[in-house]
């Protein structure tokens, strides 16, 4: 591989970002690939992925360039500089790379990868909390796969589209895809593409949504004709699923706490043909009050520390800190008690998080089970998605119905 210095540099100053700014992976990256429009889709994937693949392994790239944080430039090509030759790839003869020692890197990998928490490159308080809920086997086996690459899985849209559309529309757009078992609506890109460009998204016959995250919906069951409350939608993806479960009859209710999200919601859900659902912001506690014992389900995607998603999300080890565990779980708790009250007699309750935390998960819910409230809940099915079994994203989902 040859490397170019506009797309190295680009890397950099993304890094730089992401780094010592604080700002979120996906949204820097975004920016950062708006920059020249005369990249092509290889140039825009090497950024793309080189970013996130330091990002992913910033502890143990710094310890191996010895650099410590904030990083400098020059500290940020080193840690460039260990991505590059860990890969066998050739370093041209730049000022930037002058007198940095390529010899040590590989013995340095050696000997730092027998440190679990250097090696999968996590926080040390991470690392033992992982250790704490999961034990060693179980977490050993999710810190390799949470430090894999993500795969990219539509959901087709089933109000537009069916599968086999949709394959051959992208087929005909070199975009090969395969569908994966006992997802009847999800496709898997076999490569990586930038799906965003395409008509077929533009016209809404599909959503990027990994596979463990439309099991979701899935569990709700929600069908034609009822009203569904989506309690803490954010941008929607759950919503717009299960308005297509539902064909578009019913009524779906997201709501959130941010009107931007939900805004968002709106926009997407014009793209997706969708027209049973409307928003609602959670600006008092009057929102919940209305819907007491009026909905036929209802969905919550908890808040989490989305320790489950750290495929696509690298950079969120390195955000959390320990207190928002406990914060978390807090608010967990307290959603789950509160909008617990808008399901109706018989009706049903999902409880998700992308963690695969049990104190944030089949704790919670067995904490809620035996509390005032939950009492009148019963529990029907629960699972926990593991990385290490799925392939995809950790969630943990549970089905609750009322008596």
């Amino acid at each position: 591989m040859r490397l170019h210095r506009n797309l190295v540099f680009a890397t950099i100053d993304s890094l730089h970002i992401i780094f010592n700014e604080k700002k979120q992976a996906d949204k820097v990256l975004k920016n950062t690939l708006k920059r020249d429009k005369r990249w092509g889709s290889r140039d825009r994937s090497f950024i793309a992925e080189t970013t996130y693949d330091i990002v992913r392994w910033k502890r143990l790239y710094a310890e191996i360039a010895e650099v410590k944080e904030p990083f400098d430039r020059e500290n940020l090509f080193r840690m460039f500089v260990v991505w590059a030759t860990l890969r066998g790839i050739k370093l041209p003869d730049w000022p930037q790379f002058e007198g940095t020692p390529t010899r040590k890197i590989k013995g340095r990998f050696d000997e730092l990868s027998k440190v679990r928490k250097l090696r999968e490159s996590i926080p040390d308080w991470l690392d033992d909390l992982g250790l704490k809920e999961l034990g060693k086997d179980r977490w050993e086996k999710e810190l390799k796969h949470l430090n894999s690459q993500a795969d990219v899985v539509l959901r087709v849209n089933t109000l537009k589209t069916n599968v086999q559309q949709l394959q051959n529309a992208l087929r005909d757009q070199e975009i090969d895809t395969e569908p994966i078992s006992g997802l009847e609506n999800a496709l898997v890109l076999k490569e990586r593409a930038n799906v965003f460009t395409t008509e077929q998204f533009k016209e809404g016959w599909f959503e990027v949504q990994d596979a463990s995250s439309q099991q979701v919906a899935h569990l709700l069951d929600p069908k034609s004709g009822m009203r569904v409350v989506d309690a803490c939608a954010g941008a929607g993806g759950k919503s717009l699923h299960i308005a297509s479960l539902m064909e578009n009859k019913g009524q779906i209710i997201a709501m959130d706490l941010y009107e931007n999200k939900l805004n968002e919601l709106k926009r997407r859900a014009r793209r997706n043909g969708i027209h049973n659902l409307e928003t609602r912001v959670i600006d008092s506690s009057k929102a919940i009050k209305k819907l007491i014992g009026k909905a036929d389900k209802v969905l919550i995607d908890a808040p989490c520390t989305g320790l489950g998603v750290l495929k696509r999300n690298p950079d969120t080890k390195w955000k959390l800190q320990p207190e928002f565990l406990e914060e978390i779980k807090k608010t967990q708790q307290e959603i789950l008690q509160s909008y617990s009250k808008m399901v109706k007699e018989e009706g049903e309750l999902v409880y998700a998080t992308c963690s695969i935390l049990p104190s944030e998960n089949n704790l919670q819910v067995k904490e809620f089970l035996t509390s005032e409230n939950g009492k009148s809940f019963i529990l029907v099915k629960e699972e926990t998605i593991f990385p290490s079994e799925s392939g995809y994203d950790g969630f943990y989902m549970a089905l609750l119905k009322k008596k």
